[in-house]
């Protein structure tokens, strides 16, 4: 395999759908000819100049118009530049893409809305309370959407295209921080897809269990090196997709090591990972030796301060002592 970034896969796994199907259409502010506010759409225009559109600065234009094109068959994939601004949009996504198939039969059976919303999230980049912020745990209630959190080029390349090919509504998180990141992806020509709901188990172990989502995989997988020198044997599992949820792979690995860690960078109240441990403590409790500990960002809006927005963002070594807690 050869090695690309993040960026990268997104936009090979957009310019192949494109290519497969000519009704898939990428949308949004300056993913044109600027080529995206992070370089992800840089030279799709040039090459697809009927299938990569500017929008206006307007996210319930940009959601409206996908979301109806969708229900009209096509394959639409709108980007709002930060997931933040899908507060701006809410009333797109909460009340209309994840209901009306259930409610009016758009299509026969009312199951056609093949929309996928990027959202590039998570804090680290300077941009402050407003423009950082991870939003998975403010859509985990809506029921009728699916939700992905990839952490490598290779998740993010497959999970992208199964959800273009998809029939659904998806918010597609994808963290700014790991846009450059490198990592093993097949050659192109290799096609595959990644379906929700199929949780990797990044590193494998047998004294707890962390459950981390996009660069807290990283971050884990990090802290797990660390504590190996210490006898202590992480097994560090990446959901990957939040809805639907892969509760057998985490429920397999919980029973095995008997403890579990779960770390997101969202704030700590609301978080999309309080979900994982209310199921294991309904169908896991039992194979539980210890306190479940959640290592989390805190339940503050995000500095814009360099200094105060590392305090706030979750560390190697606050993974380290949650699973020393989780231990104790």
């Amino acid at each position: 395999m050869r090695e690309i970034t993040v960026a990268e896969a997104i936009r090979e796994a957009l310019a192949e759908e494109i290519e497969r199907n000519p009704e898939v259409i990428v949308l949004g502010e300056d993913v044109g000819a600027f080529g995206g506010c992070f370089g992800v759409t840089a030279g799709l225009y040039e090459k697809y100049p009927n299938n990569v559109l500017d929008t206006m600065i307007a996210e319930t234009g940009i959601l409206g118009l996908s979301l109806g094109a969708a229900y009209s068959g096509m394959k639409m994939v709108p980007e709002l530049m930060f997931a933040d601004f899908v507060t701006v949009a809410n009333d797109y996504i909460v009340n209309q893409a994840s209901k009306n198939r259930y409610m009016t039969g758009m299509q026969p059976g009312g199951q056609v809305a093949g929309m996928v919303v990027r959202l590039p999230n998570g804090a680290g980049v300077r941009a402050a309370a407003q423009h950082s912020q991870c939003m998975e745990g403010y859509v985990m209630h809506c029921p009728g959407i699916k939700i992905a959190c990839p952490s490598t080029p290779y998740d993010t390349k497959g999970m992208l295209k199964y959800a273009i090919r998809g029939n659904d509504p998806v918010l597609f998180f994808e963290h700014k921080l790991l846009y450059g990141v490198k990592g093993p992806v097949p050659d192109l020509g290799e096609d595959y897809v990644i379906p929700f709901a199929s949780a990797d188990v990044k590193r494998e172990g047998t004294d707890v269990t962390v459950v981390a989502t996009q660069v807290m995989v990283h971050k884990a997988l990090a802290a797990a090196e660390k504590l190996a020198e210490e006898g202590i044997s992480v097994e560090v599992v990446d959901p990957r997709s939040l809805k639907p949820l892969d509760k057998p792979t985490i429920f397999k690995s919980v029973r095995k090591t008997g403890h579990l860690v779960v770390v997101n960078e969202g704030c700590r109240t609301g978080n999309a990972l309080n979900e994982i441990v209310t199921l294991c403590a309904e169908e896991c409790l039992d194979a539980l030796k210890g306190r479940v500990v959640r290592v989390t960002g805190p339940d503050t809006p995000i500095p814009f301060s360099p200094k105060l927005e590392d305090m706030w963002l979750v560390q190697e070594n606050d993974i380290i002592q949650g699973v020393l807690k989780a231990l104790d």
